[in-house]
């Protein structure tokens, strides 16, 4: 996520692991500003996610994917698709680092192939310039070495952002896998974290469940920007929710 693209805002994301295309048009409608597409984990596969990705609106600078691991070729398919950037899982070492950088950018910030399958997908007198301008690599740091490591690879030229995988970094803390942390060693590591990213002129990102928690981090600026919540779990919960209402509405004997 570039800085000039956040133009003083904290975009607000979800992640999506369902091959919808309705998905991203009521959380847009909702008031949210992008999509993280998740090949990681859930349902949602390169095909599908490319489908998505060509029927989001082009202006979008919020339309993310993450990959399960940086290999050039569904990355390329997802980039050419109108990905405005890609988040790698588990960065722990400059080398990933400038590995996810060379499969991301053109020459001669990185070694993308220059084979457009859609029309005017950049706009600018050198396409090759107005890609790399316009689409991030997005290292997600989710371990203690990746945050032992911040440093080198925060530093890889032509990285764009960091994002914080709360849970997963509490885990290899030996903590349990929750993303809410107020205080103790993933909270020092969110401050660190964003100390090292504003140093280099990087962006700082964090996954949670929780709006309460992601105001908090806005407030204390201690990240750019959130995404709020997975598709399945929302909608998880708005099952519970309702069931929920039905029995409670129908104990008390109410009829309205």
């Amino acid at each position: 996520m570039k800085q000039a693209a956040l133009g003083g805002g904290n975009p607000v994301l979800y992640h999506q692991s369902v091959p919808s295309f309705s998905m991203p048009e009521w959380a847009a409608a909702a008031g949210y500003d992008g999509v993280v597409l998740d090949l990681q984990h859930g349902e949602l596969g390169l095909e599908a996610a490319c489908g998505i990705l060509r029927s989001l609106p082009r202006q979008s600078a919020y339309s993310y994917a993450r990959v399960g691991s940086v290999d050039p070729a569904p990355v390329l398919r997802l980039l050419d698709s109108g990905a405005r950037g890609i988040i790698a899982p588990a960065i722990e070492s400059r080398a990933e680092a400038e590995a996810l950088v060379a499969a991301v950018h053109y020459p001669p910030v990185g070694n993308r192939s220059l084979g457009p399958s859609r029309p005017a997908l950049y706009q600018g007198a050198s396409y090759t310039e107005a890609g790399n301008r316009a689409v991030s690599a997005i290292a997600q740091i989710e371990t203690k070495t990746g945050v032992d490591r911040a440093e080198e690879i925060i530093s890889t030229p032509g990285l764009d952002s960091i994002y914080i995988g709360p849970a997963d970094l509490a885990v290899s803390y030996g903590l349990p896998g929750r993303g809410d942390w107020a205080d103790g060693p993933v909270r020092e590591a969110i401050a660190h974290l964003r100390e090292v990213t504003t140093a280099h002129g990087v962006t700082l990102g964090i996954y949670s469940g929780q709006p309460a928690y992601a105001a908090g981090l806005f407030a204390a600026s201690l990240v750019d920007y959130v995404a709020l919540g997975i598709d399945l779990v929302l909608l998880n919960r708005a099952f519970a929710d309702t069931i929920a209402a039905l029995d409670s509405a129908r104990s008390s004997g109410s009829t309205a």
